[in-house]
């Protein structure tokens, strides 16, 4: 009986996925739209309202998308010429959807 159980474990996690592994670029727009848009560009062209804060798109030719994942998860603390970049951590899933989205508008 205990086998059965297992297996039907296995599956259902194959079959469904981890839970936090969305990687759904809506969702990440809407992520970065709430917390990022006052000062950065988020969408594929345009100028970020703060001249110091590059814009978004920009971010996968600067930096592997990889690399910005445990930033994302320990809380990203940088400053734009004497300007204060709020901290901010997400979540496993939100940074999969963040990821996500800056890969769907990077310039390459």
């Amino acid at each position: 009986m205990r086998i059965v159980t297992a297996a039907a474990l296995l599956v259902g996690f194959f079959v469904v996925g981890p839970a936090h592994a969305t990687d759904d670029p809506d969702a990440g727009h809407m992520i970065v739209q709430e917390n990022c848009a006052r000062c950065h560009a988020i969408e594929a062209t345009g100028d970020s309202p703060n001249t110091d804060a590059p814009p978004m798109r920009t971010f996968a030719s600067k930096w592997p998308l990889e690399n910005l994942e445990e930033a994302l998860a320990e809380g990203i603390v940088v400053g734009h010429e004497g300007i204060e970049m709020p901290e901010f951590v997400f979540e496993p899933d939100q940074i999969s959807d963040i990821l996500a989205y800056l890969g769907s508008i990077g310039e390459n």
